[in-house]
């Protein structure tokens, strides 16, 4: 199933606009389209909290990784000061995504 992205205005995919395609696509009602994306996202930041990697199959993993803690500078004083430890959320696009991006990238190849 494909989806047209023609009607976006931003070059950012927003909520609102993956619940318009829900609903304009799909055919859910708009309430249902918002509550499925809300759903949706709260499920996959409330596993990445509980420290759970997200794994969505052809599009990529989200992993939470702890940094640790280390000297740091404030750029404009040069003062030293402490960064604390953290946790932070990464991602890697599964090889899939890495290809559509590619191939997408490419100039078309003349052929004589």
């Amino acid at each position: 199933m494909e989806f047209a992205l023609d009607s976006l205005e931003s070059p950012a995919l927003t909520k609102a606009q993956l619940a318009d395609l829900l609903f304009s696509q799909i055919g859910l009602n708009k309430r249902e389209s918002k509550d499925m994306i809300d759903a949706f996202f709260d499920l996959i930041a409330s596993r990445l909290v509980d420290g759970t990697d997200v794994k969505i199959s052809g599009f990529g993993n989200f992993q939470i990784r702890t940094k640790a803690p280390r000297p740091g500078r404030n750029p404009r004083t040069g003062e030293a000061i402490p960064i604390d430890a953290r946790r932070v959320v990464t991602f890697h696009a599964s090889h899939k995504l890495r290809d559509q991006i590619q191939d997408e990238g490419r100039a078309p190849v003349a052929r004589p």
